[in-house]
């Protein structure tokens, strides 16, 4: 699956628009990571628990939303966006989306 932020994939055509396609999750906080976090905020410095939460919650929506785009046959995935947003104060979501799109194959 070809996935690009932007609308076109360089050196490809775009045969067809499949339509648009998501993946998200919601992420519970852990409550014995957060007690660490908060001592990390008081000296500074990366949260790499929390770092970490956000790499498995993008890697999660972001194959969600190539699953759904497979399931419509398509083989590329443009102007993909990701976003996320805390939905209550000890869980947030991410989102990846974009247009699933079926691209020339090399020949």
């Amino acid at each position: 699956m070809i996935i690009t932020t932007t609308d076109t994939i360089p050196n490809k055509e775009i045969l067809e628009y499949k339509g648009f396609v998501k993946g998200a999750t919601i992420r519970a906080k852990h409550i014995g990571k957060d007690i660490m976090a908060g001592f990390k905020n008081i000296v500074g410095g990366e949260i790499k628990s929390y770092k970490q939460a956000l790499d498995e919650a993008r890697d999660i929506a972001m194959q969600r939303m190539i699953d759904e785009a497979t399931d419509l046959g398509a083989n590329a995935i443009v102007c993909v966006r990701l976003q996320t947003s805390q939905i209550m104060q000890a869980a947030t979501e991410m989102i990846a989306y974009g247009t699933a799109v079926v691209v020339k194959e090399d020949e």
